[in-house]
């Protein structure tokens, strides 16, 4: 699966999947390039949504303690905004404690945005009141995204029928 918007001049992408991710967390971990380890986070991220949750489980397992690894060490707020989508984006709702710690205490404000744009993407209605932290964050951005989601979680929780969560992508 070749995915135009990322440029793997590493040609990661025709990799197995268990051995696509090892990379990945290399790149991740090491690279001191930001866009290399933003086109990793993408790559890895595609390896969790590719896995089917039966036998390759622990494949989506690793790629969400990637995932929360990013949150917690990588320095660079573009690579964190780019992990927050991805969590989103592929359902790892056990992640969302990362998402919440991230939309409060991440010194970036794109990720703070963004680990509440996905809080909002996941349909975390679980931590509305946590969220309500965030209305007064030091940035207009994140105070704004910060309404936003609650009005939408709020939406959400309004609704006569129980909410399951779904796959976003």
């Amino acid at each position: 699966m070749n995915n135009p918007l990322i440029f793997d001049d590493t040609g990661i992408q025709k990799l197995p999947e268990d051995e696509r991710l090892i990379q990945c967390e290399k790149i991740i971990k090491y690279d001191e390039d930001e866009s290399m380890r933003w086109d990793a986070v993408w790559l890895a991220g595609e390896v969790a949504t590719s896995t089917d949750l039966g036998d390759s489980k622990h494949l989506f397992d690793k790629v969400s303690d990637l995932m929360a690894w990013i949150l917690k060490n990588d320095k660079n707020g573009v690579v964190k905004h780019e992990a927050c989508y991805q969590i989103a984006a592929r359902n790892m709702r056990n992640n969302i404690p990362d998402l919440v710690h991230a939309s409060l205490h991440d010194t970036s404000v794109l990720t703070r945005h963004e680990a509440l744009e996905s809080l909002g993407l996941m349909r975390a209605t679980e931590v509305v009141d946590i969220i309500k932290n965030c209305l007064s964050d030091p940035s207009i951005d994140v105070r704004e995204t910060a309404n936003f989601v609650l009005k939408r979680l709020k939406r959400m929780q309004q609704l006569k029928e129980k909410y399951e969560p779904s796959s976003i992508l």
